[in-house]
């Protein structure tokens, strides 16, 4: 039997490069080990670049996901970004609230008129302050995806919840978990049913 030849390009920041993680996997790693099956083969391009915003993968994404396409296969893609954008330096955030909306709105859009898209949200911060502008930022990306039409799995109370997450990063870089935290988010990326491979999926 031949297996389904897909293809998916997980572009954004850190957490999608996964950064701190000792095995080098990060989320998107474990999640594709773990949705091979005997009827498909994965291919995971993970572009994740650190300190990446929304405007500075607005800048690359389609261009990075045509230079992998060479020959036709079932390509998809997966965004996650948002953290960066309300990163304080100087002051002020990285990317202004409203470039944070155009920009995340034309990507989508784009997107999704080209490949099946998924967009996880930002994981919790460590600070108080800084996980307070995570949340908000992450509603914000989170109402834009339901808009244009993108499926949007929201991750930060969960991970807040658990803990591993903070804890992690608290004995790294106080940015980055190491291995429990990425396997978190992974497993919270395989229970949901937006997932092309979760058991209860009907996308396809």
């Amino acid at each position: 039997m031949e297996l389904a030849d897909i293809r998916i390009y997980f572009i954004g920041d850190s957490y999608v490069n996964g950064t701190g993680d000792p095995a080098y996997l990060g989320w998107p790693g474990r999640a594709c080990a773990e949705s091979r099956s005997e009827e498909n083969a994965i291919t995971c391009y993970n572009l994740g670049i650190r300190g990446d915003t929304s405007t500075d993968v607005l800048q690359r994404w389609e261009r990075e996901v045509e230079a992998r396409c060479l020959i036709p296969h079932d390509g998809r893609v997966v965004f996650g970004f948002g953290a960066n954008d309300c990163w304080i330096i100087d002051g002020k955030t990285r990317v202004d609230r409203a470039d944070t909306i155009r920009n995340t709105k034309e990507i989508l859009k784009r997107a999704r008129s080209l490949l099946p898209t998924l967009m996880i949200g930002p994981p919790p911060g460590i600070d108080a302050d800084e996980h307070g502008r995570r949340v908000e930022i992450s509603s914000l990306v989170g109402e834009i995806a339901g808009r244009v039409g993108v499926p949007y799995l929201e991750v930060i109370h969960e991970l807040h919840a658990g803990g591993v997450w903070q804890s992690e990063a608290a004995l790294g870089d106080r940015v980055h978990p190491a291995d429990g935290g990425y396997s978190a988010l992974a497993e919270l990326v395989l229970a949901w049913p937006a997932w092309w491979f979760s058991a209860t999926s009907n996308a396809p």
